[in-house]
Order: C-alpha cells, then sequence, then structure tokens
C-alpha cells in the first residue's frame, strides 16, 4: 500500500483536522479490533476523492489510516482501516445517525464528516465506481461481468468485522474495514472456485484493491451475488430445535457441500503435505493457545492434561511415516456461514478466515479436517443455545454432516480421530477465551465440549 495521500486534496492538514473525530467515533464502531485499548496515534496512508468535494452535493472520501495502539502485534505501525467518509455543509435529518463530527479547522473547516456507506447517494456511487473497471489514485476498480446501473443500495445491519451492502437484491458488497497487504481469501478462495466451475460459492462479480493489482495489493471490498430468498444455516437449525424437528436431512446436505468445495479447492489451488516438523509446528501453536487460555480463564486448568493429550495425539500420529494433506480451506466455517436456498442446496459463504489472525496465517494450506471441526462444534452451540439442552440432537447432526461429507469426498473425517479431535479442541479453546471476555453467560457452551474433549480418548 502507498504510504503517501494521493490526491491535490490531501494536504498535510487533513488527517490532523480529522483525528479528534476519528478518536472518539472509531473506537465506537464495532468492527474495530482495537477495543478496550487506548488509542495513540493515526498516520494517514492513502486519501482518495471517490466524489469530488466542490460540487453542489456531498462529497466522499476514500481513506487508509493506520491507528497506532500499545499492545498490538502490528504496533511498529498499527492496524489500517479503511475509513468511507461522506462530506457534507449540513447533514440532512435522515442521516443524523451516520453523524461523526463537524471539522473545525483544516482544509474541510466546517464540514460536515459522517459515515458515507449510510448516505445512498454515496453508496450508489460506489457501485458506478465497480462498473467502470479502472484505477483510480492508488484504487483499481475490476470485474468479471456487466453490471446494471441504478441499483438502490441498502446496509445490511448483521455484518461484524465488516461493512456490508445490498444492492436492489442483486448483489451483495463486502467493505473490508481492516485491511492487510495482500489478496482477502474472501476474493482469491471465491475466485479460484468459480474457474474450478464450483457452484457452491457465489462468484465474485467485482472488487476493488489498493496497489493497482501489484502482488502486495490489498482487498478492500468484494462484490458477489445476493442470494435472494436464502436462509441462514444458524438460523434455520434454531428454527428446527423450536420446533422439535429433526436436522439430520439438512445436515446431511451440508456435509456434502462441504466436501465438494474442498475437493474444489484441492483441484484449484496447490496442496501440501505436513512432515514431522509442520506437524510438530501444528501442535506447537495449538499448546500454545491452550496456556495462554488457560491463563487467562482459570476454568482451564483442570482440564488442561486432557486437552494437552489431544494434542500430543496428533504429533504422536504424525512422527512416524504418515503424511497429513494440507490445502487452502474456508478457515472459519460454522452454521452462520452457510446458506440454503429455496430447492434445499446450500451455499458457502465468507471466507475471509478469522479476521483475527494474521493473513499470511490464514492463506497457509490447512488439513480440511479443520473446516469440520469447526461445523461440528457449530452443531453443539445451537443445540446448547436452546433450552433445554438438547446434546442428542447435536450429535445426530454431527453424525449425519460427516456422513454426507464421506459420501461426496469419499473421505470420512471420522477416519482421522486424533486430527479431528485436536481442531475440534483448538477451537473449543479458542471459544472459552472469547466468551470469557466477550459473552460470560455463553461460556457454558463451549466448557461442556471441553469437559467431554478432555475425557476422550484416540486410537491412533
Amino acid at each position: 500500500m502507498s504510504e503517501t495521500a494521493s490526491t491535490a486534496r490531501a494536504p498535510v492538514a487533513l488527517l490532523p483536522s480529522l483525528v479528534p473525530l476519528l478518536h472518539e467515533w472509531l473506537p465506537r464502531q464495532r468492527w474495530f479490533a482495537g477495543k478496550g485499548r487506548p488509542v495513540t496515534g493515526f498516520a494517514l496512508v492513502s486519501v482518495t476523492e471517490l466524489l469530488p468535494l466542490d460540487t453542489a452535493g456531498p462529497g466522499l472520501l476514500h481513506l487508509l489510516v493506520r491507528v497506532q495502539q500499545p499492545g498490538l502485534s502490528t504496533a511498529a505501525q498499527g492496524d489500517c482501516y479503511q475509513l468511507l467518509l461522506g462530506v457534507r455543509t449540513h447533514l440532512p435529518p435522515q442521516l443524523a445517525s451516520a453523524l461523526i463530527g463537524r471539522v473545525p479547522d483544516g482544509p474541510l473547516a466546517g464540514r460536515t464528516i459522517y459515515e458515507g456507506l449510510s448516505d445512498p447517494r454515496l453508496a450508489a456511487l460506489l457501485l458506478e465506481r465497480l462498473r467502470t473497471p479502472g484505477p483510480m489514485g492508488p484504487l483499481r476498480f475490476s470485474r468479471t461481468v456487466s453490471i446494471p446501473e441504478g441499483l438502490t443500495p441498502r446496509v445490511l445491519d448483521a455484518e461484524q468485522s465488516n461493512s456490508s451492502l445490498v444492492y436492489g437484491d442483486s448483489y451483495i458488497l463486502k467493505v473490508f474495514r481492516r485491511v492487510y497487504p495482500g489478496a482477502n481469501p474472501d476474493l482469491e478462495l471465491p475466485l479460484a472456485l468459480a474457474r474450478a466451475g464450483c457452484t457452491r460459492v457465489p462468484a465474485p462479480v467485482a472488487w476493488y484493491e489498493t496497489g493497482n493489482g501489484r502482488p502486495e495489493a490489498s482487498t478492500l471490498g468484494v462484490l458477489q451475488p445476493f442470494l435472494r430468498g436464502s436462509q441462514d444455516g444458524w438460523q434455520l437449525a434454531l428454527d428446527a430445535l423450536g420446533a422439535g424437528r429433526d436436522f439430520t436431512t439438512e445436515a446431511r446436505a451440508l456435509g456434502r457441500a462441504t466436501a465438494e468445495v474442498h475437493t474444489a479447492l484441492a483441484d484449484a489451488l496447490p496442496t501440501v503435505a505436513l512432515g514431522r516438523p509442520q506437524t510438530e509446528n501444528l501442535v506447537h501453536g495449538m499448546s500454545r493457545r491452550l496456556d495462554a487460555a488457560a491463563q487467562a480463564v482459570p476454568a482451564l486448568m483442570p482440564y488442561v492434561p486432557g486437552l494437552r493429550a489431544a494434542f500430543e495425539a496428533v504429533a504422536g500420529t504424525g512422527s512416524g511415516s504418515r503424511l497429513w494433506r494440507a490445502q487452502r480451506v474456508h478457515g472459519d466455517l460454522h452454521l452462520g456461514q452457510t446458506l440454503r436456498a429455496q430447492d434445499g442446496d446450500w451455499s458457502v459463504i465468507d471466507f475471509e478466515g478469522e479476521p483475527a489472525k494474521p493473513l499470511a496465517e490464514r492463506r497457509r494450506p490447512q488439513p480440511p479436517v479443520r473446516d469440520v471441526a469447526g461445523m461440528l462444534r457449530s452443531f453443539d452451540y445451537a443445540a446448547r443455545s436452546h433450552r433445554p439442552w438438547n446434546p442428542d440432537w447435536a450429535e445426530r447432526c454431527r453424525d449425519a454432516y460427516c456422513t454426507g461429507y464421506a459420501e461426496a469426498s469419499g473421505t470420512d473425517p471420522r477416519d482421522e480421530p486424533a486430527l479431528l479431535r485436536a481442531y475440534e479442541t483448538d477451537k473449543a479453546v479458542y471459544e472459552v477465551l472469547y466468551e470469557a471476555r466477550h459473552r460470560p453467560d455463553w461460556l457454558p457452551v463451549p466448557m461442556a465440549a471441553i469437559r467431554r474433549l478432555a475425557a476422550q480418548t484416540t486410537t491412533p
């Protein structure tokens, strides 16, 4: 990413004049990853006028800003965030909730700054930029097919780590708020799957990025078909639980869909074999995360020996002649990352991986059983979120999902019990840490899995 301002209207005074407003507004955004730590500074990476500010109507500024905070792995430079700021002389009442503040001095003195994606006119302009590919300052817009004009935008409220806009119920644009150098898997993997002919994942229609297509270009946003009428897998599972309805047919079909995606990814992108050194690194990472979580959540301490045994079992099976197969995977698969169409077909979405992890780690080939473990944990979560708890429902879904996966891939995840247990354990440890920090009332959900996994024995 360029580290310099990119337009004539980006004098040195621009960011200092915005800092007081951003200092107050940015930490309150739900996609801001640095909550709980003070903001100590800002640095302007680039600024682009997507809509010039000297027109009679609103202007739209695209900013990439680094935010310095203590305790971050990126503390030397700071996390980079993508901001789309609307600029008006006066903010109309219908945009009052999008207000960031009024600039007291500098190049935008007297202007009102607000969240640009909340303004239908500015959101429509972003789609227009995607309709006409090419460079614009440090940004580059690309598309694979023609896009109709005049589609009405609306903001989706469900996103957490990013922002999403739906255009006319035809397309959905995901705007990545936290930006990393390199291709985002949520563009890279769906493009590869589309080339491989896999229809389980909506194919990217357009995208925009920094760097004018250079290898280190950062993905900023991806436009994909909006699967109108599809239902969220998590909500479908909760509805089935609430109605006392079996969910094994859906789980089995979802297992087949997952296997089809994995097979297409293995065909489209390189695969690797994990030998002894790679397996030892894998186990070391899991053990390190367990130790950190146990220090933060004392309730884990009694179960640490049993949980560590799950990881050591993988080291034992990987120390001989056996090699684990690794490939590109989803990386954060759960029921909420799936959609079922009205005809019953499942789609898999959101290939970004766990946003808190470094991009290089998210793009690293991994055993496909990692995704399977994530989905198995999701069935447990659904069952535990219902009262009374229905563990038998979850177990039936877990078995059906693995059966469907085996039918489509020829490989049953249950045939690798040590690896499956290790990844499910690693996921449950992560869940304990997350719930303890953010949703203490949910802590019993992963702790039930912790007790089960710590007592479980696995024969290599």
